[in-house]
């Protein structure tokens, strides 16, 4: 049993190889960030309808991984990326990300970042900045900022603060905002 088992499982990992080779050669950045988030044509879908209003709210909890930006900011940027040049237009698309727990910090300015003892400058500080100029909303939970010590000074100037990331998301919805699990 044991050996029927293996020999399917290295069967299935065998096949499965080429398929994980990714093919990234494709992906480009802009139209409306061209310095971050990048995405692929797609052959074969519809197209978006020009008419379609996205109001998404991004949840990110899990922090930049060292010396990077963070990774579900990024899906953010990506989503307007993507659907502006499907052709929706940027009006029509309304972006919040809500932060908690340890992503919290990516949030900080680079004196913050600095006065925290982390290295460098905050990878994310740049992206940040060019997304909240482009009309995205960054919303930091209140009780993360207050575990994690964050002042309202050390956040980049236009981050939000809310009591919870639980009251954030509600306040949303209310607004007609649905998550997006990215």
């Amino acid at each position: 049993m044991m050996m029927k088992y293996l020999t399917g499982l290295l069967a299935c990992l065998a096949l499965a190889a080429p398929a994980a080779a990714q093919n990234l050669s494709s992906f480009k950045t802009g139209p409306v960030f061209a310095e971050f988030g990048p995405h692929a044509p797609v052959d074969g879908v519809e197209a978006v309808p020009a008419e379609t209003e996205f109001a998404i709210a991004f949840d990110v909890a899990k922090p930049a991984e060292d010396g990077a930006r963070n990774r579900g900011f990024e899906s953010a940027a990506r989503f307007i990326n993507m659907h502006v040049a499907a052709g929706v237009p940027e009006e029509n698309i309304r972006i919040a990300v809500v932060v908690h727990g340890k992503a919290a910090m990516d949030l900080m300015t680079n004196d913050a970042w600095a006065a925290k003892g982390r290295e460098g400058t905050n990878p994310s500080a740049a992206m940040i900045r060019a997304m909240l100029d482009q009309g995205v909303r960054f919303i930091l939970c209140g009780q993360s900022g207050a575990a994690w010590g964050l002042k309202a000074d050390e956040l980049i100037p236009g981050v939000e603060t809310a009591l919870s990331a639980m009251t954030a998301h509600a306040l949303l919805q209310q607004n007609g905002y649905t998550v997006n699990p990215f």
